[in-house]
């Protein structure tokens, strides 16, 4: 736990008691601040209580003597409208942070050459924040991995010289870290999600540049235009680095075929490490998480003046990958069944479909978003059959019909033994039950990790399976 001594003998509110609400509510007061917390839940309260976290009634509190407040990232800031303790907090002139905020004043008071690597994106966060997590850690580095991938940031050890935060970060959280001075800032791409709570993509993507436009070195995928240009604006300020899975820099890291390949101006490249073969890195995605990962390892450790000449294909091929994205959970014969419960719109399908060129068995549904399926058209002829599931249903079903062969199976464990039953029917070389829902979860499970549990319950019961053990 970091104890946040930046506030000590200040009065600061705290609201939103999930997980990192409750880590900086405890940061905060074992650092020496006069803590006052709440939450419209009652079972957030109490678990507050439980945790000796004081709580105030904030809608009926004086906000003038507050120094602070701390906002979980999860409540709106300014779309579609702000939330009262936000209008609260601007009507008494009170700053509005989030946790991510305190670990910054609290590493720029202590420790403010300690490595520090933040990454975002649309897509593709999670697994390179692991990636550069698991790289570290095969070094033998002491890496700690949290903000919104694992653990809150607070419940991490605090920074020291020798130890690396690896914290993923989501444009909630910039929006809420307005001293974000990382040592490595990684922007991986942009894409319109979010828009009920930035208001337009422009908005969204100056939001996600700002974890480059503070970093010490910016390291920025260039694969589509908005990382052009945020890497265009970034140069004229200080140093970056760019990396594409589409084309070939010199600066920067591609990749050669599978091949990672970091090249100087004058062209001169090393191969770093090859990706073929490497089941948790599998597809062009997956290509462009590497490529940052290893970028944001050998970028901090240059900057740091440690050696670079890691066992970078040992790291990569050691990678276990993430539960729920692209997970390869078992096999009956040659029936592949993959999670890729954690794609919840259509553009993270894209990535998955874009892996399989042929023979997939598709599950999807769920509660859809703004476009449905539409732009996934273009992949729909890899696709054998589709199995729809929960409130999309009907619109999907639109969507394919006269395209691809599809059942309205309603339910997960419909879908998956209609998806199984088919598949082993099937005389393709490696059949693949895909479930990538191109949704949100909550029409029938709390979140996507629920569903994707739930999935990985239901094939691990079909007859004849081998399954992998789990990340």
């Amino acid at each position: 736990m970091i104890r946040a001594t930046s506030f000590k003998g200040k009065s600061v509110a705290v609201f939103g008691l999930g997980a990192s609400g409750l880590a900086a509510a405890e940061a905060l007061r074992d650092g020496g601040a006069i803590v006052a917390a709440w939450d419209d839940g009652v079972a957030a309260r109490e678990a507050a209580i439980a945790r000796d976290i004081p709580l105030t009634d904030l809608s009926v509190a004086d906000w003038a003597g507050y120094a602070a407040l701390v906002l979980a990232p999860g409540v709106p800031l300014t779309h579609p409208l702000p939330h009262w303790t936000v209008k609260r907090a601007r009507e008494n002139a009170v700053e509005i942070i989030g946790d991510i905020e305190i670990f910054a004043r609290e590493r720029a008071l202590h420790a403010p050459g300690a490595p520090f690597i933040a990454i975002t994106g649309t897509n593709g966060k999670s697994t390179t924040t692991a990636l550069i997590t698991h790289i570290l850690r095969h070094a033998g580095l002491d890496a700690q991995m949290g903000g919104n991938i694992g653990r809150p940031i607070l419940t991490l050890d605090g920074p020291e010289p020798g130890r690396f935060h690896v914290i993923e970060m989501s444009s909630f959280q910039i929006d809420l870290t307005p001293t974000l001075a990382p040592t490595i800032g990684v922007m991986l791409n942009v894409t319109a999600d979010h828009l009920d709570r930035h208001g337009t993509i422009d908005d969204y993507a100056a939001i996600k540049e700002r974890i480059v436009a503070g970093a010490d070195i910016a390291a920025v995928g260039i694969d589509d235009d908005f990382g052009l240009a945020m890497l265009r604006r970034r140069v004229p300020a200080g140093p970056a680095i760019a990396f594409s899975a589409e084309k070939s820099l010199a600066p920067g890291y591609s990749l050669l075929d599978d091949t990672i390949v970091c090249a100087n101006r004058e062209g001169l490249a090393v191969k770093l490490g090859s990706l073929k073969g490497i089941p948790t890195l599998r597809g062009r995605h997956n290509g462009q998480n590497a490529l940052a990962a290893v970028a944001a390892v050998r970028e901090c450790l240059n900057a740091l003046g440690h050696s670079t000449d890691l066992d970078w294909q040992g790291a990569l091929s050691s990678f276990p990958g993430l539960p729920h994205r692209m997970e390869e959970i078992g096999r009956i014969g040659k029936v592949l069944f993959v999670n890729d419960s954690k794609a919840t719109n259509a553009d993270s399908t894209e990535k998955a479909l874009l892996s399989f060129p042929r023979e997939v068995y598709w599950i999807l549904g769920g509660k859809p978003k703004a476009g449905g399926i539409e732009s996934l058209a273009p992949y729909f002829e890899r696709i054998t059959k589709a199995y729809l599931i929960g409130e999309a249903t009907d619109e999907f079903a639109q969507t394919l019909d006269g395209k691809v062969p599809f059942v309205r199976s309603g339910t997960l464990d419909e879908a998956v033994w209609a998806a199984s039953t088919d598949a082993q029917m099937s005389d393709g070389d490696e059949p693949v039950v895909l479930l990538s829902p191109a949704c949100a979860s909550y029409d029938q499970f709390r979140n996507f990790e629920v569903r994707g549990e739930s999935f990985r319950g239901l094939v691990a019961s079909l007859p004849g399976i081998v399954m992998r053990a789990a990340p």
